[in-house]
């Protein structure tokens, strides 16, 4: 009986010859298509190659910046203590507030300005908006970082002491960390993503947890203010690197010569600019920021934890606006409204289906990640189960924003986002001290809900392009 059903076994699959050679040229055919689709975007030489590229250059620069973001921060969770982790939370999230909005929006703007000077040949502005930006950004932050140290000066006795040295440490950062946004914006703008994207976002947590670890091998305490020590080093070697690889991909590509300065219209365009990322960076950090004044730095820590391993799909948003950005400007200056429609399409294609796979193996993996942290962190997975719907309809959406940005609509996104960030905010301060961390990520969910959906009816409205992963599936 033995050999009877092993022969019967091995002669299975020749009993359905027809269904055997189907499936091995169904798997021929897709196994051929995926070659050819990695071919195409490996040595392609149209634009649309390029654009694809760039994409999964941004994508894999941010997917490996996630994973070792979230291993130093297990690390320095671990090292440190929920309490201490939590105040060095607290205090790095001003770091991105203030260091985000110093550079009033420039950095944006240059993404917009220098691929539409160069369509023109205007070689002239192109140095002057890069040289003058990077110089206002610096300057402007120094600027912040000084009414920084006096506000807190005045205000030390409101604050909680153990967030005060910590605090001064960090406002070291704003200058060198606003300097870094505008070398992001520039390298962006000549799509080098490998320029712009792999210092701060790879070099830099990797100088943190290398200054971690040598401090901890020292015998240093492992506190926020060792911690805020590290981050200075990291935010400052990090972007003057990336400030000279810039600078000299720019002069071998844009020969030197006259700078010519048009500060009424960089202003004009930086400025509802500044107010989208304002609200960007209100509808990112809110939530932490005020989880911090309302409970305690070990809540913080968990809500962090939470919040931030979920947003790791929201990586695929941002790495592909930051790869097509440059792209929507050019097709919109040449004035080619189907390749930019098409494009569109592409790119919300791109954004949503990654990030629903993300999003599907982050909540499976959700319990032994949040563990690596410390068990008290398993009871942040409830904060990861809301924000999840708010993370996956913007990106439904594509990176709306972008487009918005680039296409002139600033002003109408630049309201939107101010909607949504004082609707942010009020959920907030009205939803947390009723549900806690659960009503953080509630309000949390809701405001990027409220921005996709307002995103869209702008785009649709304003510009006639359906920006919804909906409209892919229809044509």
């Amino acid at each position: 009986m033995a050999q009877s059903d092993n022969a019967t076994s091995h002669a299975e699959p020749l009993a359905h010859p027809g269904r055997f050679a189907a499936a091995m040229t169904l798997t021929f055919l897709i196994t051929n298509q995926a070659l050819s689709l990695a071919r195409s975007i490996l040595i392609g030489a149209d634009d649309r190659a390029r654009a694809q590229r760039n994409a999964v250059v941004a994508f894999g620069v941010r997917v490996t910046s996630a994973a070792l973001l979230y291993v130093t921060q297990v690390l320095l969770a671990r090292w440190m203590g929920a309490f201490e982790y939590g105040i060095y939370v607290f205090i790095w999230t001003w770091v991105l507030v203030l260091g985000g909005l110093s550079p009033i929006g420039l950095n944006l703007a240059v993404i917009r300005l220098v691929p539409e000077y160069l369509e023109r040949g205007d070689l002239e502005h192109v140095r002057g908006v890069t040289f003058g930006t990077n110089l206002a950004a610096f300057a402007i932050g120094t600027a912040v970082a000084l009414l920084g140290v006096a506000g807190l000066w005045v205000f030390e006795a409101y604050v909680a002491n153990y967030y005060v040295l910590p605090l001064y440490l960090a406002l070291i950062c704003i200058p060198i960390y606003a300097l870094g946004d505008m070398q992001d914006g520039v390298g962006r703008s000549r799509a080098w993503m490998s320029t712009a994207l792999v210092p701060p976002y790879i070099l830099r947590p990797l100088i943190v947890l290398g200054a971690m670890i040598g401090a901890r091998q020292l015998g240093f305490p492992m506190t926020a203010t060792t911690a805020a020590i590290a981050a200075i080093l990291a935010t400052w070697l990090a972007a003057l690197l990336q400030f000279t690889l810039v600078s000299l991909r720019m002069a071998k590509t844009v020969p030197a010569g006259p700078r010519s300065y048009d500060w009424r219209l960089w202003l004009t365009t930086s400025l509802p600019l500044f107010v989208i990322c304002a609200c960007e960076l209100a509808l990112q950090n809110a939530d932490v920021l005020i989880v911090s004044s309302l409970m305690s730095p070990h809540s913080v820590a968990v809500y962090f934890a939470a919040a931030k391993t979920m947003s790791l799909i929201m990586f695929v948003h941002y790495a592909v606006g930051s790869a097509v950005a440059n792209r929507f400007s050019a097709l919109n200056a040449r004035g080619d409204r189907n390749a930019l429609k098409a494009f569109v399409r592409d790119a919300v294609n791109w954004t949503f289906w990654p990030s629903l796979a993300a999003a599907i193996l982050i909540l499976l993996l959700g319990r032994p990640l949040l563990w690596l942290f410390g068990p008290d962190f398993l009871e942040g997975y409830p904060v990861m189960m809301i924000l999840v719907a708010g993370f996956l309809f913007r990106s439904a959406m594509g990176p709306s924003e972008f487009l918005l940005n680039m296409l002139g609509e600033q002003n109408a996104c630049a309201v939107v986002l101010v909607f949504t960030a004082v609707l942010n905010i009020v959920l907030n301060l009205a939803l947390i001290p009723v549900f806690g961390l659960n009503g953080a990520a509630l309000a949390t969910a809701l405001a990027l809900i409220a921005t996709a959906l307002l995103q869209y009816l702008v785009a649709r409205r304003r510009l006639g392009i359906d920006v919804a992963i909906w409209s892919s599936w229809r044509k």
